[in-house]
């Protein structure tokens, strides 16, 4: 998932009232939601070296156990040498409380990146094995502004603060409202939540506190979250009996998420040569809930040698280990071989290289050049 819907996570845990528990507790809980990503770093190295090392070590098991101890005794330093040295007077950050703080904050990290199609690798430095939740898309707007709105209630209180939502309120309702692929149903849905957390925060705290709204957001989160993945493990089991109906030898089926809209699901169907695609629509009749969506695409279960040089290439060692649905496009030049590589999960969307990436090679299937 996104930070913005990582640090929300963490800021709704404090205001649901485990800021009352000690001193730092919300700063614990907001970095904590995020320390697992300190492995964004490696994209300077370039978006190969990212997809090898992201959501790897620092989400796996050794990392999720040593994170909160870690986090915890940086925010006591904090506390002695810093807060507490420049005011006295306060009263200190207690451990137990802390810890507490740390180990949900850093746990609900891989619990958000585990619910999307990227997948996370939450067994390493044991166990590469991806998982995936097939559940959020990676920006979901509803996850922000569930988790936002007793955030906002509660913080825009001084100028800053309040110019500071402003500015990412209307940033992101933008990226919702903008983009032809919201449905909009999605943007009037986002302008009323909009709509509905200014007034919270401009009338609603003569009525009601920030940690009730806050329970009754994150009750809503559940459910939500909930809801959607009951949908997919629904949708796919559903689809692959429509395909088999249509008389396709389809093996299984992977349901994930599209942008904004939870009644809608993207059906990968994976036959013994082929890409199937269908789009699983919840709100039309049973009759007409599924339709092809695109067109289908070639899949190769045993690649061949050209197809496994590539893939052997070390600069592509990040997206080779990632793959989760490749395709491939193998082209003869005159000096060797051009071979397109895709994951089928990201390369459909528009205006996005995600999962793709080009390989040339020679007659003697060695590295020319790579392009991602």
């Amino acid at each position: 998932m996104d930070n913005l819907a990582h640090s929300l996570v963490g800021a709704w845990m404090a205001e649901a009232g485990l800021k009352r528990t000690t001193p730092l507790a919300t700063a614990t809980l907001v970095i904590g939601a995020n320390l697992p990503d300190v492995d964004g770093f490696v994209s300077f190295a370039g978006s190969d070296a990212s997809l090898y090392w992201r959501r790897g070590w620092t989400h796996g098991v050794l990392a999720l156990a040593l994170w909160p101890f870690v986090l915890t005794g940086l925010m006591l330093l904090w506390d002695k040498h810093v807060r507490r040295r420049r005011s006295p007077d306060l009263p200190p950050a207690r451990f137990g409380p802390l810890l507490v703080c740390a180990v949900l904050s850093v746990l609900s990290h891989p619990a958000l990146d585990w619910l999307n199609t990227y997948g996370v690798r939450l067994l390493m430095p044991f166990d590469g094995t991806w998982f995936y939740g097939d559940t959020l898309f990676i920006i979901d707007p509803w996850v922000w502004l569930l988790a936002g709105a007793a955030v906002v209630m509660a913080d825009a209180r001084t100028r800053g603060s309040i110019a500071g939502w402003v500015v990412l309120g209307a940033a992101s309702t933008a990226l919702i409202t903008l983009p032809d692929f919201v449905p909009w149903p999605a943007k009037v849905l986002w302008s009323v939540g909009v709509i509905a957390i200014l007034w919270l925060r401009v009338r609603g705290t003569r009525m009601v506190s920030a940690q009730r709204v806050a329970t009754v957001c994150g009750v809503g989160l559940v459910l939500y979250l909930g809801a959607i993945l009951v949908g997919s493990q629904v949708a796919a089991p559903e689809a692959l009996a429509w395909l088999r109906a249509q008389n396709l030898p389809v093996e299984r089926t992977i349901a994930g998420p599209i942008p904004a809209n939870p009644f809608v699901r993207d059906i990968i169907a994976l036959a013994p040569d082929r890409y199937h695609f269908v789009s699983a629509n919840f709100l039309e009749p049973e009759e007409r809930r599924f339709r092809f969506s695109d067109a289908s695409q070639p899949r190769e279960p045993n690649p061949g040698p050209v197809i496994r040089a590539a893939l052997a290439v070390p600069e592509i060692r990040g997206l080779s280990n990632w793959l989760r649905l490749p395709t491939y496009e193998v082209e003869e030049t005159p000096v060797g071989w051009r071979v397109t590589i895709r994951d089928v999960r990201y390369s459909r969307m528009q205006g996005t290289g995600l999962g793709t990436t080009v390989v040339e090679l020679d007659r003697n299937l060695r590295p020319v050049r790579t392009q991602p």
